[in-house]
């Protein structure tokens, strides 16, 4: 099998400048990846945090059960 014109010993069949090109494109659809799961964990962090605060996870618990009992409670 021969190779076409002006392509090098590459495995992957790409020239020099080919590679860059797709390596620059590469990096930034992956930058932007990062950036946009680093936002979306900041704001599901902000609305649910997966870590317990001072008080544990017993005080998410007691605001569960509180919270549970107010939805519970019959409307007057």
């Amino acid at each position: 099998m021969e190779k076409p014109e002006g392509r090098s010993g590459s495995l992957s069949g790409l020239t020099e400048r080919e590679a860059q090109e797709f390596h620059r494109i590469f990096m930034a659809s992956f930058a932007g990846f990062v950036g946009v799961a680093i936002v979306a964990h900041f704001l599901v962090w902000q609305w649910r945090p997966w870590l317990p605060g001072p008080d544990g996870y017993a005080a998410a618990s007691s605001q569960v059960q509180q919270a549970s009992v107010a939805v519970a409670a019959p409307k007057a």
